[in-house]
């Protein structure tokens, strides 16, 4: 039935090429990896009914077929991506939503070259580290180089948060410029469903975003925390006007496609909005927002007694190194970042500013490169703290942050 479904759309596609406007030729299998894993994940519970992650894709004439009981087209993509990601977590799959992440900011097809793509604004993300991602604008519309950099660092922020390797984030990005002139719309983009690693890397197609150094210090707090809105300005500004140049390409930009041969003249595309998830717990009356609404990683806010628990500083405040009053122990507590399942943070977010995670070891390795990199800590103190890491990589829950602050006592 699936494969059906599929042929079906792919006919409707040919049929609606002959449409007299210009757009770019196919790419939303350009990244297969991607959407290989993602269909896997999406198969485990689908309550939706959603045929397959390519119709995400797809603009709304194509995607239209296999929405199942989507009726936002708009927020098929978005809704994909979530479902894809709720099951591997449930399975504690951490390539599964990684590849859940970077799907929801694949570049979604629209109707011609330079035209950026709609967000999803009905449904809001189950899943805040959904909610955080934007997906890709065609690099000639309005402002894309910087809308697309900004995309990447917090891609990169949403798949360390959950133990994945940021700099995955990258293989997120899209073509180089094509020309929006072009009368064939071909750009430079390519399709091919056959290649299982995703033909925008096998041909060597893939622009970077952002590079490595970039994607560190986005982690860490550094570049790209609270610049979410800014990203969402930008994509907002680019699909207003449909056209536009991205850097110093003027008059150049690949754009967004159908699947099979070619797509049609459906237009409009989704993405994922930051939806604003809800803000953590507090003791006062202060709250923190949520990751997913700044599309950043934030410092975790404190939890409440009654919905957290949480490990006390083991070690206490100290002098390390260059560092004064710091404090290298971690929390682990529900509430923190506007999430629904206990995760861990720093203690002393004036230190060791890092958001919540599910795994301690994005947390654990961050306060002992800080220890190394900012507070400049004797070696023997670095190898404490990674020692301490070690431990508690081993065990989980609080368990794994206790042992991590046993660990650190007396650094």
């Amino acid at each position: 039935m699936k494969t059906q479904q599929i042929i079906s759309v792919l006919s409707l596609m040919t049929a609606a090429s002959a449409r007299p406007f210009k757009r770019e030729v196919p790419q939303e299998h350009s990244h297969e990896q991607f959407l290989t894993t993602v269909r896997a994940s999406l198969q485990q519970n689908n309550p939706a009914q959603i045929q397959d992650p390519v119709f995400g894709l797809l603009g709304d004439g194509a995607a239209a077929a296999g929405a199942g009981s989507i009726a936002d087209l708009a927020c098929l993509h978005q809704a994909t991506a979530d479902q894809a990601f709720t099951n591997a977590k449930a399975a504690g799959d951490v390539d599964g939503m990684t590849a859940a992440l970077v799907y929801a900011a694949l570049e979604r097809n629209t109707a011609k070259v330079g035209q950026a793509s709609a967000a999803c604004t009905s449904i809001q993300a189950t899943n805040p580290e959904i909610g955080a991602i934007q997906q890709h604008q065609d690099p000639a519309s309005v402002n894309a180089a910087a809308t697309n950099k900004q995309i990447t660092l917090n891609l990169a922020q949403q798949i360390a948060s959950i133990g994945g390797d940021p700099t995955t984030a990258l293989k997120a990005g899209t073509f180089a410029p094509g020309d929006v002139n072009d009368p064939t719309g071909a750009g430079n983009s390519c399709d091919d469903q056959n290649d299982p690693v995703g033909c925008i890397f096998s041909q060597n197609l893939l622009v970077e975003d952002a590079t490595v150094d970039e994607i560190n210090a986005a982690v860490a707090g550094g570049a790209g925390a609270g610049t979410g809105a800014a990203a969402s300005n930008a994509t907002g500004a680019a699909a207003a006007t449909g056209t536009g140049a991205a850097g110093s390409a003027a008059s150049t930009g690949s754009a967004n496609t159908g699947a099979g041969s070619s797509a049609g003249s459906d237009s409009t595309s989704c993405g994922a909005a930051p939806a604003a998830a809800p803000a953590s717990a507090g003791t006062g009356t202060a709250a923190s927002s949520s990751s997913a609404s700044t599309g950043a990683v934030a410092a975790p806010a404190a939890a409440s007694s009654s919905t957290a628990t949480s490990t006390s500083s083991a070690g206490g405040s100290s002098t390390i190194g260059s560092c004064t009053n710091a404090d290298p122990t971690v929390i682990f507590a529900n509430g923190l970042d506007g999430r629904t399942d206990p995760a861990f943070a720093p203690n002393d977010t004036t230190n060791f500013n890092h958001g919540s995670a599910l795994n301690i070891k994005v947390v654990a390795d961050f306060i002992c490169q800080q220890l190394q990199d900012k507070c400049k800590a004797s070696a023997a103190q670095v190898q404490q703290c990674q020692g301490a890491a070690t431990s508690a990589e081993a065990l989980t829950g609080q368990a794994s942050a206790d042992a991590f602050n046993q660990g650190v006592v007396g650094l």
